[in-house]
């Protein structure tokens, strides 16, 4: 299965959520999308509300399902709350922290950066995505890359305090991943206790 590549818009309208970032489409039709979309008042099964939390959970950082299975399977072998540490896992993908670093837009962008090897990871080179960061790692943009449009313009006016498990220098155009975030750190509103119940069925 290829990685979901149609109008973000939609899916964000499917679960209410500007998933992707802020979404104008979202602010003027804020119901499902289809036919009968506005007007539709179908109760949801127990099961339907565990699988649209895994799918929110797969769209926003970008995760396919085997991937996704698997970083399940992690976090259910480590010591935690296994819901908790799943989310952990998802914002320690170096796609992820290269996106809430600002230093792309989104994270279907941080992705491609990463890919395009323009990102570092204590001073190599590192073109994997679900490359998981460890605390005290310093990712930095790569120095030939430094001048792109795309990261310049990311990086303009970001807000680089909101985020506390992460640290940023603006000279040397890198961040430092300084502990694994709590939850109430992490802000998407992903219920990853309903995650558990269905994989636990």
């Amino acid at each position: 299965m290829a990685r979901y590549t149609g109008p973000k818009s939609k899916i964000a309208r499917k679960f209410g959520e500007a998933i992707y970032g802020e979404d104008k489409v979202l602010v003027k039709k804020n119901y499902p999308p289809g036919q009968h979309g506005a007007n539709r008042r179908k109760k949801t099964s127990e099961y339907g509300m565990q699988l649209r939390e895994k799918q929110k959970a797969k769209y926003t950082y970008g995760v396919l399902e085997r991937q996704f299975r698997n970083l399940f399977e992690k976090a259910a072998r480590t010591k935690g709350i296994t819901g908790e540490v799943l989310l952990q896992l998802l914002e320690s993908r170096l796609d992820n922290v290269v996106y809430r670093l600002g230093i792309a837009p989104s994270r279907p962008a941080a992705r491609q950066l990463v890919l395009h090897k323009h990102i570092t990871v204590n001073g190599h080179v590192v073109n994997i995505a679900s490359y998981q960061v460890k605390p005290g790692d310093v990712i930095a943009v790569r120095e030939k890359s430094k001048s792109l449009e795309v990261i310049a313009d990311a990086l303009a006016g970001f807000n680089h305090s909101k985020y506390p498990w992460i640290e940023w220098d603006e000279a040397s155009k890198s961040g430092r991943f300084l502990h694994v975030p709590t939850r109430e750190d992490i802000p998407e509103t992903i219920k990853e206790q309903l995650i558990v119940e269905l994989y636990s069925k």
